[in-house]
């Protein structure tokens, strides 16, 4: 097994086994690689003060390599996650200790399984009894993606019956408008007398020069709307 490690692992021993310290860990010709099934572990924490230990012991005995990295969930650049990602052959096997240790939320789990189905890859979290290799695993998986597509569902109909009350209430939905109709007479009868110019009249509202333009520009095609 040898153990691919990014940050400040360095020093891990796992029984004398060979301990890598690179982005990608290369053990096959790509010709040799694509014959050949892997189990390929990913291991993460976000500080030196977490603990590897639960997560190495738990997939040693079921991976032919670790992929090792310091790194926050929520980074939205994980070198060592990515690579792993983009290494994986068909027949390969992604294997995770638990949920969070590689995916920031279920949904981007789930999303992440699935595109590693289309590559004919399968996905294992240890602590779940998730497999998609096999038909127990693969009948789990398709609960959780069940439950996760629920919550999606739930979430977009909670929002849109919050945005219908608003609504109802007289809320103005949106991005608060930074220019009243008012202001914008104003600035356009002012452009049209050559009584101030974009740029002054931006400066002196406090907002970009465009800003004032499109305003102007909707308020005329209102105005000839009504017109018509």
């Amino acid at each position: 097994m040898a153990i691919v490690a990014f940050g400040k692992h360095r020093g891990i021993n796992l029984n004398a086994k060979r301990v890598v310290y690179a982005s990608i860990s290369v053990h096959f010709s790509p010709a040799e690689a694509k014959k050949i099934m892997l189990k390929q572990g990913y291991i993460r924490v976000s500080t030196d003060e977490q603990n590897l230990d639960r997560q190495i012991d738990g997939l040693t005995p079921i991976c032919d390599n670790l992929h090792i990295e310091k790194i926050s969930a929520k980074a939205s650049i994980r070198p060592i996650f990515d690579s792993l990602l983009n290494c994986l052959n068909a027949g390969d096997t992604l294997v995770v200790w638990d949920l969070d240790r590689a995916f920031r939320s279920t949904v981007d789990a789930i999303n992440t399984a699935d595109n590693l189905e289309l590559r004919g890859i399968n996905f294992q979290i240890v602590s779940l009894g998730v497999d998609t290799s096999t038909a127990d695993g693969k009948l789990i998986y398709t609960i959780i993606a069940a439950l996760a597509e629920h919550e999606r569902n739930r979430l977009s109909e909670r929002t849109k019956q919050g945005l219908e009350s608003a609504r109802k209430r007289g809320k103005v939905l949106g991005r608060p408008v930074k220019l009243s109709e008012t202001q914008i007479r104003i600035a356009k009868r002012r452009i049209e007398t050559d009584q101030a110019s974009l740029s002054k009249l931006a400066n002196q509202y406090g907002v970009h020069a465009s800003t004032i333009a499109r305003s102007i520009a909707r308020l005329s095609s209102f105005n000839d709307h009504l017109s018509n």
